[in-house]
Formats: C-alpha cells, sequence, structure tokens
C-alpha cells in the first residue's frame, strides 16, 4: 500500500514510450506565440504537486533531501527478476518509462530500501551524488530557514527546485497571465506558501533576488479538496464550493485563482479507489474556454489509468455543468504532465519546456477536434 504521501506511489506501471517530439524537455515556444497579429493569450492555471516535483524531501516520512532523493531512484531503474529468482539489472541509466517489454522498476518488486545507492543500487551511486550537487545551496549564500534545507550528510540544499522559480520568472517576461495552484496530499503546504511569500514579496532567493518586481500574491490560506460519493467539495477559508450545484462552479473559481495558492487534496479517497484514477485529484478542464487553461503537473501522472493520480473531466458544451471523464493518455502532454524529478533537477528550463509543449499541443488538438 501506498504511504499516505506523494512519491510513494510508484507500483511499476508498464507505460508506452511517448513519441520523440513529445518528451524533448527543451522544447522552446511554439513558432510565433506572442505575435501581435495572435488572438489574446489565453490565461494559464498551473497546477503543481510537491513532493518529487517541486520539493526533494518529504516531511510525512521525515526523509531529507539525501534519502528522498535515494528513494526516487529506485522507481526509474528498471531490472526483472531471472528464471533463477535473481534480480537481474537491465539499464544503468535512469528512465521514466521501462527500457523494455517486462521490465519492473526497483522499487515495484521490492518496495522502499533505505540506502539504495549504497547498496543493491550502487551502479546509481553516481547519479545520485550528480544531482545532489546540483542541489546545493549557492556557496557564500546565507542560510534561509524556509527556502534551503540541511541534508542528512550536514550540507545545505534548495528545498524547492530552482527549475520551479525559472518557470514563474520566465512565464512573467513572457507576459503572460499565470496562477500557480499547490495541489498536495502531504503536509509541506503551509511551509511552501511562507517559502514563495519570502522569495516573491522579499527577495530572499540568491538565484532570483528579482522576484518581487513580478508583484505577484501569495494566498497565505491553505484550501482542502474532499471527495466521496455524493460529490466534490473545495473549501479555502471563507470559500466552499460543491459539484451538487453543477461542475462548472468550481472550474469557474480554479480559473478565477490569482499569484499563488494552494489545496490539500484527498488522500483517503484516493487510496479507496486503489490508487486509480477515479480518485485522483479533480482537475476541470473546459476545450471550448477561450480565456484560460489548466495543466497539472506531478511526478505521479501515468498512463495506466488504474496507477494514477489526477481525475480529469472534460466539458461536454460550452458554458454546461456536465463533464465526462478523460483519460490520463488523452491528455498527456497537453494537459497533464508528469514531472521527471532529474531533469527538473538539472535543468533550469524543464518545466518552462514542459509548459510550452503543452501549450503547443492543446491548440494542436483543438484543431484536431480535441472535442470529438
Amino acid at each position: 500500500m501506498a504511504d499516505e504521501h506523494e512519491g510513494t506511489e510508484d507500483r511499476g506501471t508498464r507505460e508506452p514510450e511517448r513519441p520523440p517530439a513529445a518528451r524533448d524537455p527543451a522544447a522552446t515556444v511554439p513558432p510565433g506565440l506572442g505575435s501581435e497579429k495572435q488572438a489574446p493569450r489565453k490565461k494559464l492555471v498551473l497546477h503543481m504537486d510537491l513532493n518529487n516535483t517541486i520539493l526533494v524531501s518529504d516531511s510525512v516520512t521525515g526523509q531529507g533531501t539525501v534519502a528522498a532523493l535515494d528513494y526516487f531512484l529506485t522507481t526509474v531503474t528498471w531490472g526483472r527478476m531471472s528464471e533463477s529468482g535473481k534480480w537481474e539489472w537491465l539499464s544503468d541509466s535512469a528512465s521514466m518509462f521501462p527500457p523494455c517489454s517486462g521490465a519492473a522498476s526497483y522499487y515495484s518488486q521490492f518496495g522502499r530500501s533505505p540506502c539504495f545507492t549504497s547498496v543493491a543500487g550502487r551502479r546509481f551511486r553516481g547519479l545520485l551524488e550528480e544531482h545532489l550537487e546540483l542541489l546545493r545551496w549557492p556557496e557564500g549564500a546565507k542560510k534561509d530557514p524556509q527556502l534551503s534545507v540541511r541534508g542528512e550528510d550536514g550540507r545545505l540544499y534548495h528545498w524547492i527546485l530552482p527549475s520551479f522559480f525559472q518557470l514563474i520568472r520566465d512565464l512573467a517576461q513572457e507576459g503572460r497571465e499565470f496562477a500557480i495552484v499547490f495541489r498536495t496530499f502531504g503536509s509541506d503546504l503551509p511551509r511552501v506558501l511562507r517559502a514563495m511569500s519570502r522569495a516573491l514579496k522579499e527577495g530572499l532567493h540568491p538565484l532570483f533576488p528579482d522576484l518581487p518586481e513580478l508583484q505577484l500574491s501569495v494566498d497565505m490560506t491553505p484550501g482542502k479538496i474532499r471527495c466521496s460519493r455524493r460529490g466534490i467539495v473545495l473549501s479555502r477559508a471563507e470559500d466552499r464550493l460543491s459539484t451538487s450545484n453543477g461542475e462548472r462552479g468550481l472550474y469557474q473559481y480554479l480559473s478565477s485563482v490569482q499569484g499563488l495558492g494552494g489545496f490539500q487534496d484527498h488522500f483517503d479517497w484516493w487510496a479507496s479507489n486503489t490508487f486509480s484514477i477515479r480518485g485522483g485529484k479533480p482537475l476541470w478542464i473546459d476545450p471550448f474556454d477561450q480565456h484560460v487553461q489548466h495543466i497539472f503537473i506531478d511526478d505521479n501522472i501515468r498512463q495506466n489509468d488504474e496507477d494514477t493520480i489526477v481525475s480529469p473531466k472534460v466539458f461536454l458544451e460550452p458554458g454546461g455543468s456536465d463533464t465526462r471523464p478523460a483519460s490520463t493518455s488523452e491528455l498527456y502532454d497537453i494537459s497533464l504532465v508528469r514531472t521527471n524529478l532529474l531533469q527538473a533537477i538539472s535543468d533550469h528550463s524543464y518545466f518552462t519546456g514542459r509548459v510550452h509543449i503543452c501549450l503547443e499541443n492543446y491548440e494542436r488538438n483543438l484543431q484536431n477536434g480535441f472535442t470529438d
């Protein structure tokens, strides 16, 4: 059974490879994006997971940066059991996808393995050390109680990935209207909101001291999204909306958010639905909306609907309240992005590239009959 937090639910999904173009993390803005002759850009609402997406640590399990990254490597390294019952590695590199038919991730075969890269996964020790070095807090920069974290090895690391701050800066520099909604099963949301306030309001991030110039607001009140057979209830401070009055209201609420904020989703509901799409974090998508586009980024998004974390709901008609469930594969790299944590650590433009791919694919699918 999965733990009650994100980043621990990898159960060896067999996913098909994506086309090379869709997997390119360095994809740039589509040609002509931002041209004065084009229609105004849609507002972007980015739903962002926390653990193993923008954070490399886990307060629920008590894993620090080193242990969390060591654990993550068990979910992206592949092998299989031989006829003699011995584990055989099928690749010396990490991959989000199995290298061949019949491959299983080390995690799916053996579960949690403390000190993975010091014992069974010694061949991946260099990969761990390389990415830990990339996570190091800038030398000479003052330790920040919210933005930096002390690892188990005594070293100081980024708590929130620099690639996430780069995404914010890039979207602002493109002149795009956007909002970010953190969506987590875990308990880190209040601290993340405090950290983002320090970076965006006080300019205390040593790599991004200019962020206050963006004038982005941070809603410091965490909300909740709770699901049941009766429907879905969203609440934050004095706000409370329910699908009992139709799903349009929740979509409009999330489309209207400004700046940064977040919600704790309903882990128990996901678990009671066997960690499938039926109990995942709800995401409403309106392909008829000319003003807003929603994108969800999460390390547990998978193309196997029996083992994925987001439950997409697509509106059937303009302005209507009725939706249909959509499969993950239908919206993969369109409205749904599975985080590659290693690339998010090593490439500061990673999230920006993934968002640009979704923008391009979304428009292409609209033209080709997205709603069919």
